[in-house]
């Protein structure tokens, strides 16, 4: 059973028009990525050159690329690729740039000091530059892009969290924790960090549609994914070549990608509008 409190936030939530259309776009992609591949016939790599551009009918509702590739089983499958990605990106930087923040920030002192250089450090760099540099170094796998797209998402979680821990650390339920004589770590997990959930779930939703970004990116330069995937940054950079006979493609493609970064930006937003105490009044 869900909570009070839990329920009252959903309601704010789904009350707030941009965290509604955001829900609601992110929910039709998450959607697609499930269902589509499970009822479309069609393999998303299987060519048949005999039906390459073929316009929308026969079954390809959205026609098919120059291979003869069904174009909306591969939009489908190519979701299922971003929000993976997006989703061990996420995570991975979550957790990593949480514990970085929050111990940067409750520790303080040299380690402080040492933690927030190194994050500046990596700020420093443009986040594609750095994400095409350490692919290009680790190959064209699943496993380097999201662990390149991490080291550059971890940053903006360490940041956000350690300047709302140096907030929480001198409340008087921290400082009571600490006269009782809890452990620094449990106090850090146990108290503080709760207590942050509102920018780090607002920050989520924006790195969220970043790693998409940049895995389409990567891909689009050809160093995502190797083919036949169908990751949507191949897709429109396949699209390109047959640009002028057939511009749906790109349409298709980029539209998708649009979709999920628009509604996750505007889920973010509207979660920003919800935690921020001078909109909740």
């Amino acid at each position: 059973m869900l909570s009070s409190e839990t329920k009252a936030l959903g309601l704010r939530i789904l009350r707030n028009r941009l965290a509604f259309i955001g829900v609601a776009l992110v929910s039709l992609v998450v959607a697609a990525a499930l269902v589509l591949p499970l009822v479309l016939p069609w393999d998303p790599n299987g060519m048949d050159i005999g039906s390459a551009l073929a316009a929308p009918g026969d079954g390809h509702w959205l026609g098919t690329d120059q291979f003869g590739r069904d174009l909306l089983t591969r939009l489908a499958y190519g979701a299922g690729i971003s929000l993976q990605v997006g989703l061990l990106v996420t995570l991975c930087s979550l957790v990593l740039g949480v514990a970085l923040g929050g111990t940067a920030g409750y520790v303080g002192g040299a380690i402080d000091s040492f933690l927030m250089r190194a994050m500046d450090a990596l700020l420093a760099f443009p986040g594609l530059l750095l994400a095409l540099a350490l692919v290009a170094a680790l190959g064209d796998s699943l496993w380097a892009i999201v662990l390149a797209l991490t080291i550059v998402g971890i940053p903006r979680f360490a940041r956000v969290v350690r300047a709302t821990v140096l907030q929480r650390k001198e409340e008087d339920y921290v400082l009571a924790a600490r006269a009782l004589g809890k452990w620094p770590v449990r106090i850090l997990v146990q108290d503080i960090l709760p207590n942050c959930s509102g920018p780090i779930l607002i920050q989520t939703t924006l790195v969220f549609p970043g790693a998409v970004l940049g895995e389409a990116a990567l891909s689009f330069l050809g160093l995502g994914l190797p083919p036949p995937a169908p990751s949507w940054g191949r897709m429109l950079q396949e699209a390109t070549t047959v640009m002028e006979i057939a511009p749906s493609m790109a349409i298709y493609s980029g539209l998708a990608i649009f979709v999920t970064v628009l509604g996750f930006n505007f889920l973010g937003d509207g979660l920003r509008d919800v935690f921020d105490p001078r909109t909740a009044r």
